[in-house]
């Protein structure tokens, strides 16, 4: 496993992390969370992540329940605040409040004094960043989160939230978590080279398009019920699976799965600390992380960018 620095942050992650949206504590159960952390344990990683709005705050339990008895100093564990957590006006977003009330509901459900990185799941229009920033400050100087983040936070919002930081002579971001992979590239244009600017580290989400890039999904024929796909038109549109289509052979050439050669493609920027997977069964894990040991040559990724026109 390659470890990476976190932007100019000290700590060090896997290249390849192990996320919970959508599996742990909902569609795959306790003892299957269990494996898949186990076989990532013995792979080599160190992160993983988790929300307090995944299944009402159930995956960051069983996460902590799957992690139990591992050395937490090894560990960098990852958890977000900003959906709905409660009928209550103050059970969501991003105020003072909503910050420290939540952040105290996680560490007691995963089980930990600390969480090594917090993000701010989205941007919140209604509280003032300036009361945000000042908050996640204060976690950090409490000891209770060491690094803060934010998620999907357009380049603007995280240009700002620096500038305060600088200001005021805060503790400065050290993540941003955005989506990326082959068929969703928007942090090209301006996150990307603004987390590049301030040191901030990437750990992209849906690495492999929510299983498109696995390639498991075919022109022409209808995704199978209860498969993530049939959820997402947009990754399902014709156009993207016909470039999954053309991705195969430049896989196969390459002597890599599909999903090594997705998971590859976005760890081949330097800003990416981490690419995070989901996974409902070990051997997923097995193979995936096999990705941190893949170098694409020019010509692979020239191929790549011509697939994917």
């Amino acid at each position: 496993m390659q470890y990476r620095r976190l932007g100019r942050a000290g700590i060090k992650v896997s290249a390849v992390s192990l996320g919970s949206w959508l599996t742990y504590g909902g569609s795959v159960g306790t003892e299957g969370a269990k494996a898949c952390v186990r076989a990532a344990l013995d792979a080599g990683i160190n992160h993983f992540d988790t929300a307090d709005a995944y299944q009402g705050g159930q995956a960051e339990v069983v996460l902590r329940q799957a992690l139990e008895g591992v050395d937490r100093g090894s560990l960098v564990i990852a958890t977000k605040v900003y959906w709905p957590t409660g009928p209550g006006p103050n059970d969501r977003g991003t105020s003072r409040k909503h910050l420290l009330e939540s952040v105290d509901r996680c560490l007691k459900r995963l089980g930990t004094d600390y969480v090594d990185i917090l993000y701010c799941h989205r941007f919140d229009e209604e509280t003032d960043i300036e009361e945000t920033v000042f908050a996640l400050n204060d976690l950090v100087q409490q000891g209770k989160v060491l690094y803060a983040g934010v998620s999907e936070w357009p380049a603007y919002r995280i240009k700002e939230a620096r500038e305060i930081e600088r200001r005021l002579h805060l503790r400065a971001l050290a993540a941003s978590q955005p989506v990326y992979n082959m068929l969703s590239r928007g942090i090209e244009r301006e996150v990307l080279p603004v987390c590049r600017e301030e040191g901030i580290g990437l750990i992209v989400f849906s690495p492999l398009a929510q299983g498109v890039l696995t390639g498991k999904y075919r022109t022409g024929e209808p995704a199978p019920a209860g498969s993530r796909g049939a959820g997402n038109e947009r990754l399902m549109r014709e156009e993207n699976l016909r470039r999954v289509e053309r991705l195969r052979p430049i896989a196969e050439q390459a002597g890599i799965p599909l999903t090594q050669l997705a998971l590859a493609w976005v760890l081949r920027l330097p800003e990416i600390s981490s690419a995070l997977i989901g996974a409902s069964r070990p051997e997923q894990v097995a193979e995936n992380v096999q990705a941190s040991d893949v170098r694409l040559t020019p010509d692979v990724v020239a191929a790549v960018e011509e697939a994917l026109k």
